[in-house]
């Protein structure tokens, strides 16, 4: 989630869409993205750009910070998650109606907001009332099988000399109203250390997608961990991401693999922060990924991003390589650029989420993206809807 100066100030929010007019029949009963037979993509072509008013209020709480997305396409239901970590609202997800016209996404409607609740019902506390509780907020998935919704949280890793606050990442189970359903159980190499080892603050557990029809799940790491190597660079470096495999029917993970970032591609013009990561990721079959990179430079304007395709075939699974400092990635994911939106010749924001949405009356896949504004009246909480167009 390291986008802004003010990250670390503030928190985020959840949001949930549906999209009623550029639904053909067949494509109501549609669920993920239409295969290609290769998993490939030729391109992604822009339709438009909708934003929410700032501040908004539904049901007594602000809509914002939205982090991720998914689509219910058997319900017409888009699920939202906002990353508030409890500071204006107890931390929540959104639904939501996505109307279409001729000209692509015309309204955002707000329909429903629901809390995250632990495993005792309680929902979740702000840092500053109980820290080892508090929960950060980033990717959540609709199980179109189980009908539960799977949400990610970063924890933290506040080490200073007035205080010591380490909280592990955690994968949780929820119902659709945010009932506390189950936990993924993860690897040692994601917990929280005192010392420069596992994650880096803010650098975790970003992206979330279901494969292999719901038999598999990945996840992504945000940034590298301390054990693997450096964070990405204005040069390319060695910026070595992990994305994890479960098996959702053990629940265990099964497979770790490198990816490498691209390097950031703007300095930052105050000396200020400068960082680039993985906010989300898609399956597109054939073991392959939709993977959205976001780098961002101190005193610019908005992000950039970029979509790749990676393509997991071959790539070697480094489950039990502890660092790929030590042991160097020899075959990691290799990957392909899809899409700059630096080329829309739009203002693009702090892109954070994905989704494949419904099918096109065309025959094609529809996909949106949402940004997180950092409850930030200077950012905005935008959506951006694409064609799929196949290879």
């Amino acid at each position: 989630m390291n986008y802004s100066t003010f990250k670390n100030l503030i928190s985020k929010s959840l949001i949930f869409l549906t999209v009623p007019y550029l639904y053909s029949c067949a494509a109501q009963k549609n669920i993920g993205i239409k295969q290609t037979e290769s998993g490939n993509i030729s391109h992604l072509k822009f339709i438009n750009e909708y934003q929410l008013p700032f501040n908004l209020i539904f049901k007594n709480t602000t809509v914002g910070g939205l982090s991720g997305i998914d689509y219910d396409a058997a319900n017409k239901l888009y699920y939202l998650i906002s990353d508030d970590r409890s500071h204006l609202n107890p931390s929540r997800f959104y639904t939501a109606n996505i109307s279409f016209s001729s000209i692509g996404i015309d309204s955002v409607q707000i329909t429903g907001v629901h809390y995250l609740q632990q495993k005792d019902g309680a929902t979740y506390p702000e840092l500053s009332k109980h820290a080892t509780k508090t929960t950060d907020p980033e990717a959540m998935r609709y199980n179109a099988v189980t009908k539960k919704l799977y949400w990610t949280s970063e924890g933290d890793r506040i080490i200073t000399m007035q205080d010591t606050i380490l909280i592990d990442p955690t994968i949780r189970m929820v119902t659709t109203e945010g009932r506390y359903a189950d936990t993924i159980a993860l690897p040692a190499n994601l917990r929280m250390q005192l010392t420069d080892h596992g994650p880096r603050r803010n650098g975790v557990l970003e992206g979330l997608t279901f494969a292999d029809n719901y038999r598999s799940l990945f996840v992504s790491m945000e940034e590298p961990m301390f054990d693997d190597g450096p964070q990405a660079a204005l040069t390319e470096n060695a910026a070595y991401v992990r994305i994890f495999k479960f098996d959702l029917n053990t629940k265990r993970n099964v497979a770790q693999y490198a990816y490498q970032l691209d390097k950031i591609p703007f300095p930052s013009t105050d000396n200020g922060d400068m960082n680039n990561g993985i906010p989300d990721i898609l399956w597109l079959g054939n073991d392959k990924l939709l993977i959205t990179e976001r780098a961002f430079s101190a005193g610019r304007s908005g992000a950039n991003i970029k979509v790749f395709i990676a393509d997991f075939k071959g790539a070697s699974n480094i489950i039990n390589v502890s660092s790929l400092i030590k042991t160097p990635a020899t075959q990691p994911v290799k990957k392909r650029l899809l899409l700059n939106m630096d080329d829309l010749g739009i203002y693009i924001d702090n892109i954070e989420g994905a989704t494949f949405g419904p099918v096109l009356p065309n025959g094609h896949q529809s996909i949106v993206f949402v940004a997180d504004n950092n409850f930030n009246p200077e950012e905005k909480a935008q959506f951006l809807l694409f064609e799929v167009i196949p290879d």
